[in-house]
């Protein structure tokens, strides 16, 4: 259980508006954030590895509620402006970096679920002695950085132009574009179907509640790329394929009967576990019926698109799929040359449907406008309805109503 006090407090002008906090809970470790998630309760203090967290990592976290999260390595290097630590101080969650970065080790100093006091900027041990001194990321100091990546932003993409042209040039990659990729022997037709490809992007899961109704009427084949698969099943739709490197979803995903697809990152036999580091993960627990090595270049988000478009799909509708720098360098990509030619390849059948959500939740929000301004249009005509003789006899009418109702 986790307490917390704040009180206010001043100090140079980079923390002006931060306050002492004293915050104390069970520590969880994890150097793979999206493992973390996984083993996070509310009121724990989150203790990770991830420069430059991104949106989609932080969503997770907030939704676990921990009483603070500790970054060892910085939170915004600068590279480019993330929006993870802007995502966790919405959300009212206290973050914190280590200072410096990764000194002391963190993960060799404590142990998963001793219980850890965050107080003055400092991570201490429940006798009050000091383990690591802290920075608080206050919505100043946020502000701050972001607008210093941004004046770097510009280097960053030519270095991503410049690494994704280069890319474009080796003859694997252009195949994928040229050629026609031998895909998998899965039994999951999709052959003049529709195929929903369902991945972890940011707003996925607001997108693919909205799309429950077209699953429903059209019955799509689904693939879901990893721990996407989780969210699905949450929603109460089992894919019929998932796909990825398998280091993302849940043990419950995996035993659902949906055909496994491994994807491999090299052209090298099928079945070489270093090709496919997933496969064993899948025969650990015992999965063997219905599983497949896709060795094919580029993300799995690009495998799964590939695998509908060359078995035949008619249309295919992509969810959370990430399509632009910044979600590129949240994956901590240096080029997309894959994503781009996966694209043109499939382009005349994709449908992209991330963001949807977003456009309905606007649709909301100038939902009291349109009525406010239809009832202004329409009150002068009322009144000048009322004073024509119909209108005269419908308020006699409406007196009389009246009168025989309340007596």
């Amino acid at each position: 259980m986790a307490s917390l006090t704040r009180r206010d407090r001043h100090s140079d002008a980079a923390a002006s508006s931060a306050s002492s906090i004293t915050l104390a809970g069970p520590a969880r470790l994890g150097k793979r954030t999206k493992h973390l998630v996984g083993r996070l309760a509310p009121g724990d203090v989150a203790i990770l590895d991830h420069a430059d967290l991104d949106a989609v990592a932080t969503r997770s976290l907030a939704a676990k509620r921990p009483c603070a999260v500790i970054n060892c390595r910085p939170s915004i290097t600068g590279r480019y402006p993330n929006r993870g630590p802007a995502v966790l101080l919405e959300a009212g969650i206290p973050l914190f970096d280590q200072e410096p970065p990764g000194t002391p080790d963190l993960f060799a100093l404590l142990t998963d679920g001793e219980p850890v006091i965050v107080e003055n900027e400092a991570l201490r041990r429940t006798d009050g002695g000091v383990i690591a001194p802290l920075m608080q990321l206050t919505p100043e100091r946020v502000r701050e950085r972001l607008d210093s990546a941004r004046s770097n932003l510009d280097a960053e993409l030519a270095a991503f132009a410049e690494n994704t042209l280069r890319y474009l040039g080796r003859p694997e990659e252009r195949a994928l574009l040229l050629d026609p990729v031998a895909v998998p022997p899965i039994q999951t037709a999709m052959a003049g179907k529709p195929v929903l490809v369902v991945v972890r992007g940011e707003h996925y899961e607001a997108d693919v509640h909205l799309l429950l109704r077209y699953i429903r009427e059209q019955r799509p084949v689904i693939i879901a790329v990893d721990g996407a698969a989780d969210t699905l099943l949450a929603e109460g739709i089992r894919p019929h394929v998932i796909l990825g490197d398998m280091d993302s979803v849940g043990d419950a995903a995996l035993g659902s009967g949906a055909e496994i697809v491994v994807h491999a990152y090299a052209r090298d036999p099928v079945g070489d576990d270093e090709a496919a580091p997933g496969l064993a993960r899948v025969r650990a627990l015992g999965i063997s019926k219905n599983v497949h090595v896709f060795p094919v270049p580029g993300t799995s988000e690009d495998a799964a698109l590939l695998l509908a478009y060359e078995k035949g799909a008619d249309v295919i509708v992509a969810v959370g799929t990430h399509t632009n720098l910044e979600d590129f360098l949240d994956k901590g990509r240096r080029g997309a040359a894959s994503t781009f030619l996966v694209r043109l390849k499939v382009g005349s059948r994709l449908v992209d449907a991330r963001g949807v959500s977003r456009l309905y939740e606007s649709r909301e929000k100038l939902g009291p406008l349109f009525g406010f301004l239809l009832v202004s249009a329409l009150f002068p005509l009322l009144v000048l309805l009322w004073s024509t003789p119909p209108g005269q006899v419908a308020r006699h009418s409406l007196v009389v109503w009246f009168r025989l109702l309340f007596g």
